[in-house]
């Protein structure tokens, strides 16, 4: 590839840009664009919101002397769009304003476009460069890609767990209903984060039961995640913080004499959809095509030890964020265990984050 050093200056920028969409684009990628003239920036844009402006038209409308885009150059995170979505292709604006020059970081793995934008603008005598920190802008769009290459969300697993390795104390049945904490107000703010970048939030229905969770994002400026409840029999009380019809809610439920009696009960919850699954075939494999199918990219799941240990078994996750605080419990829940070193550590307070990629998921 001709002056990589350079493209990848460009490049680095661009991905830049790009992440600030996070939590905004979704089930759309991050993209972000940039117009270079005579070595000189003369443009940027990235896609910020799903349904408006992507990247590419940002960052040609950002260009105050359009007539340079003819001797510019476009970089640009992911493979221009060659369709017609909520918005008309940008391959189309790119032709209109005859940009000689494209550099591109990968190839879109969206099947409306898997390679077609690249085509068109090549057939159209445009310069395409491919392959410019192809890595790095895989990263950054790993749940897009993991959604369109495995049919399923980006998995993302979480929890806290004791020195000793425990994730809760050992609960009678008389114990509060509320959280038992084992990391501080900082790790806490940033998991706030994490939900807000995150299309949905699993829990179990121990987890709802036990802790009460709002599963917002009230400690983090951004959206709240779509709320995602397993309860095989219907058995959790309706005035948790779950069913408050704050946010869009999905309730999983077994198909059995209890869970049916009992679904009219929550049918003037707003904001909750009930969905029946067969809990004999498993829950896992079927929640994720669940929310395959309503365009769900990612998930971050918050459950107990069981439910997050049933994913770890199967392998269908992708990445794992464990919280290490400083306490010990000396008995109770114990953590969930794999084998593998941590990509990832940072201190957060007296807290220690450790972050995990699953070998096998190739994301």
């Amino acid at each position: 590839m001709d002056n990589f050093e350079e493209h990848a200056k460009y490049m680095a920028r661009c991905l830049e840009l790009a992440q600030n969409g996070a939590g905004n684009v979704a089930p759309n990628p991050m993209v972000g664009a940039l117009i270079v003239h005579n070595d000189k920036i003369i443009g940027e844009g990235y896609h910020a919101v799903y349904g408006e402006a992507h990247a590419e038209v940002n960052a040609i409308n950002s260009v105050q002397d359009k007539s340079l885009l003819k001797e510019s150059t476009l970089y640009v995170s992911l493979e221009p769009c060659s369709h017609f979505g909520k918005t008309a292709p940008c391959t189309d604006r790119i032709i209109e304003y005859e940009i000689p020059r494209i550099v591109i970081a990968t190839s879109d793995p969206n099947p409306k476009v898997s390679g077609r934008g690249i085509e068109i603008l090549r057939q159209k005598d445009h310069d395409v460069v491919v392959g410019v920190m192809e890595e790095e802008a895989k990263y950054l769009n790993r749940r897009f890609i993991t959604y369109h290459t495995k049919k399923r969300p980006y998995v993302i697993l979480k929890w806290a767990q004791t020195i000793d390795g425990f994730i809760d104390k050992n609960r009678p049945d008389n114990t509060p209903i509320e959280p038992i904490w084992i990391t501080n107000e900082l790790a806490r703010s940033l998991v706030h984060r994490w939900r807000s970048e995150e299309q949905a939030v699993l829990i179990g229905t121990n987890t709802a039961e036990k802790d009460n969770p709002k599963l917002n994002v009230r400690s983090w400026s951004g959206k709240a995640p779509i709320r995602v409840l397993v309860d095989r029999k219907l058995r959790l009380p309706m005035n948790l913080n779950v069913f408050d019809g704050t946010q869009q809610t999905i309730l999983f439920m077994g198909n059995n004499s209890s869970s049916i009696a009992r679904k009219s009960e929550f049918s003037a919850i707003p904001n909750l959809e009930m969905v029946i699954i067969d809990f004999v075939k498993g829950v896992e494999r079927q929640i994720l095509k669940e929310l395959y199918e309503r365009e769900i990219q990612s998930v971050i799941i918050e459950g107990g030890a069981m439910l997050l240990n049933n994913f770890i078994q199967k392998g269908l996750w992708d990445e794992a964020r464990v919280f290490v605080g400083n306490k010990f419990f000396g008995e109770g829940v114990k953590a969930p265990v794999f084998t593998g070193e941590p990509k990832f550590y940072e201190e957060v307070g007296d807290s220690k984050l450790f972050v995990y990629n699953n070998p096998e998921s190739n994301t």
